[in-house]
């Protein structure tokens, strides 16, 4: 089961694990999405299934679980991609901190937080009481360093990381050490959500925040969609078997640079 498979990261991934044979629940709030959304995606309508479920809805959860097991007749993991910032809970010489509006805040928190936490509820049941399954979580370089201008996704996403050692630590010694939950931090990778922060919306040149962040990434570029998919590969693999609890780096470089 794939939340927010069909972003720029997360399509990615869904088509990554379709071509290694895997079948892919894609998991969208709307109860009517198009009738060829996994085509567009890029996966096979044979080996995917778009299913309706709220990510902040433990209820529809549960019954997308159900979807899956009536699909597929069991769910051996839960990929939570689903995240992203907005204009409206970013600071800017207009819209200081003091100012920026509650329900954008909110709307942020959300979807990161609880965007992650609601699920691994609904759906993680089902691997407790299979006694076996993999999580993995999306956290952000948010969570290493806190970001300027986006106090609530970094706030957010460092809760992603704590929630994912939280949750790592419950499963293993409550319901089985066969239940693995982790986290991948991408660094900077430009999707539709940050776009706006990052490059010239007429020219697509690079803002001053754009070049400062490639002045402090090692390897100076962006990420690309496919630079995840080792560490989404391993960390859902048997590979990282003795791997729990941990926040994976895939940044460039980004969190080893001090700046000096």
């Amino acid at each position: 089961m794939v939340t927010g498979g069909t972003g720029v990261l997360g399509s990615a991934v869904v088509r990554a694990l379709n071509q290694t044979g895997a079948n892919i629940a894609l998991l969208t709030h709307r109860s009517d999405p198009p009738a060829d959304l996994a085509a567009r995606i890029g996966v096979s309508a044979t080996s995917a299934e778009v299913i309706f479920g709220d990510a902040l809805n433990r209820d529809s959860l549960r019954s997308a679980a159900e979807a899956v097991v009536r699909r597929f007749g069991v769910m051996h993991g839960l990929i939570n991609a689903a995240g992203g910032n907005k204009p409206g809970a970013t600071t800017a010489q207009d819209l200081p901190f003091f100012d920026l509006p509650e329900d954008a805040l909110r709307c942020v928190v959300d979807l990161n937080l609880l965007g992650t936490l609601v699920p691994c509820q609904g759906l993680g049941r089902m691997m407790a009481e299979r006694r076996e399954g993999v999580i993995l979580n999306f956290s952000s370089m948010n969570a290493y360093r806190p970001l300027t201008r986006t106090p609530a996704y970094s706030a957010a996403k460092s809760a992603v990381s704590s929630f994912t050692q939280w949750l790592a630590v419950l499963m293993a010694q409550t319901y089985s050490p066969r239940i693995r939950v982790n986290a991948i931090a991408p660094g900077f990778f430009l999707t539709e959500q940050n776009r706006y922060l990052l490059t010239d919306r007429d020219s697509d040149e690079l803002t001053p925040r754009g070049r400062a962040i490639l002045q402090h990434t090692p390897m100076a570029r962006f990420g690309l969609p496919e630079d995840i998919l080792g560490s989404v590969f391993w960390l859902l693999s048997p590979s990282s078997a003795f791997v729990a609890g941990i926040t994976e780096p895939v940044d460039g470089g980004f969190s080893a640079l001090s700046g000096v």
